[in-house]
């Protein structure tokens, strides 16, 4: 039995697209950022940092989307990820960070955009730097991009998964037109 903690819209969303990428069989258990359900007790024992997503697998539970991803794909000894040896190994690791760190910054631009409970506390120069920085992750990934249709030479695999979130929740903060590969993957994931 897979359990899935899952809060639309948030980064749990690359497990769930993960779980349907290997055809495996889950429950989702949905949570709300807003009501105070990710600070359930019960839910702390599976996430104690109070974030999902949290993956119930094997008797275990498992937090951290990238992570998760990872282990999916060893698990079920996945095509969508190159085994260790494989030519492309090294730089699906690397996307897979890649992924987080422009993740990491959509996290910052959602805090001071959406989360703050007193809007005037939203800071300017936070939000500006924030956003040039995201900006300039679109860049280098637009130029890591080349002419390849996906992350990896061998084709879509789960580093796409992990960045293809990215890329939907990205536009609420920076234009995407500057970026045509960035759009015509994106398309494509």
């Amino acid at each position: 039995m897979i359990t899935l903690h899952h809060v639309p819209s948030s980064r749990s969303f690359r497990v769930a697209w993960m779980l349907e990428e290997l055809g495996l069989d889950y429950d989702i258990k949905s949570y709300s950022i807003r009501d105070g359900s990710l600070r359930d007790p019960d839910f702390l024992k599976r996430s104690p940092a109070g974030r999902v997503p949290a993956l119930d697998l094997d008797g275990q539970v498992m937090c951290e989307s990238g992570a998760i991803v990872q282990y999916l794909c060893e698990r079920e000894v996945s095509p969508l990820a190159p085994a260790p040896g494989h030519p492309d190994r090294a730089r699906y690791l690397e996307m897979l960070g890649y992924a987080e760190t422009m993740a990491s910054l959509i996290e910052q631009l959602n805090l001071q955009h959406v989360f703050l409970r007193d809007p005037s506390q939203a800071s300017p120069t936070v939000i500006k730097l924030t956003t040039a920085r995201l900006v300039a992750t679109l860049k280098g990934m637009e130029i890591a991009l080349g002419e390849e249709d996906y992350l990896l030479p061998m084709g879509f695999s789960a580093a796409d998964v992990m960045m293809g979130f990215n890329l939907f929740a990205a536009p609420y903060y920076v234009k995407l037109d500057p970026f045509p590969r960035i759009m015509a993957y994106r398309d494509r994931v």
